[in-house]
């Protein structure tokens, strides 16, 4: 996997596991504070979009991921 494609998985992930956590419907509800994660996750992909500079890419490339399209 390219580093552009474990950012996206994590990204997703971190997306899926806050909603699960901070949506009151759902079966594993902790805190609706969760959604506030959830922002966080989708500002830093709008920032990395906009700025074409990722600081999780960065980690993962320096950690010997390949980069790449």
């Amino acid at each position: 996997m390219t580093s552009w494609q474990i950012v996206r998985l994590v990204a997703g992930t971190f997306i899926l596991i806050s909603l699960a956590l901070g949506i009151p419907g759902s079966p594993v509800f902790v805190s609706q504070w969760w959604l506030a994660f959830t922002v966080f996750v989708g500002a830093n992909l709008l920032q990395s979009a906009l700025t074409n500079w990722c600081m999780m890419e960065s980690i993962l490339r320096k950690l010997g991921a390949q980069g790449g399209c």
